[in-house]
């Protein structure tokens, strides 16, 4: 890469009818905070650190948008990307997710993680990592 050109992680963005609702949504699930929203843009990061001090997630309304199929169903909407969260209980990251708004997939895969559905139905998972969590090099809690 040319030395004058610079790429860094912004954020993960995830296409929903109301953004501003979905970030209040994850900004309660990992205990960050709202960066910034207007009407179609809404942003969550860490505590503390501001809009574009580390990566974020941004939501972008898209009053076309229609909630994916999990597991995937011919001919229906199929996800493009899913969040990993990695957490040090998954029993109660579960009941905690449930009570800001996620539901939990019928159909899981494993033991080590879950399968669960923001408001807006897009996919992500809860991930049993204990060890990641015991590391000192783990950011972004």
């Amino acid at each position: 890469m040319d030395d004058e050109l610079k790429i860094k992680m912004y954020s993960f963005t995830l296409d929903c009818i109301d953004a501003l609702d979905l970030a209040k949504f994850y900004a309660a699930l990992l205990n960050w905070e709202i960066g910034f929203s207007n009407e179609e843009w809404a942003c969550v990061c860490a505590p503390g650190t501001g809009q574009g001090t580390y990566p974020g997630i941004l939501f972008q309304q898209n009053p076309e948008y229609k909630s994916p199929v999990w597991p995937e169903e011919p001919e229906a909407q199929q996800q493009m990307a899913h969040l990993d969260f990695a957490v040090n209980d998954l029993e109660k990251a579960v009941r905690y997710a449930i009570q800001c708004g996620a539901t939990i997939a019928d159909e899981q895969f494993s033991d080590n993680w879950r399968v669960m559905f923001d408001p807006a139905g897009h996919p992500f998972c809860l991930c049993q990592m204990k060890d990641i969590f015991a590391s000192a090099h783990f950011g972004l809690l």
